[in-house]
């Protein structure tokens, strides 16, 4: 099944700050809703730039969307 990484970005010189904070929210939703997802996260992209995500099944993508309304979005490619 194809899996969705559902991406919030964050500008400025506390972005990364931000983005792990707003990775305890994503969590935080995850476990209220009772929802079996596994992968969330934040990186650092620049000193200015970060990023907080999720990792969804495609099937389950819509309603967490239109629920969290993140950034944007991608395929998710687990590193190897």
């Amino acid at each position: 099944m194809r899996k969705l990484k559902l991406i919030w970005d964050f500008h400025g010189p506390h972005a990364l700050k931000t983005a792990e904070h707003h990775e305890i929210h994503l969590k935080e939703y995850i476990t209220i809703n009772h929802l079996n997802i596994s992968i969330t996260g934040h990186t650092a992209i620049h000193d200015m730039h970060a990023i907080a995500f999720l990792v969804v099944d495609d099937c389950d993508m819509k309603p967490i969307r239109d629920a969290l309304k993140p950034h944007r979005g991608q395929v998710y490619q687990p590193q190897t």
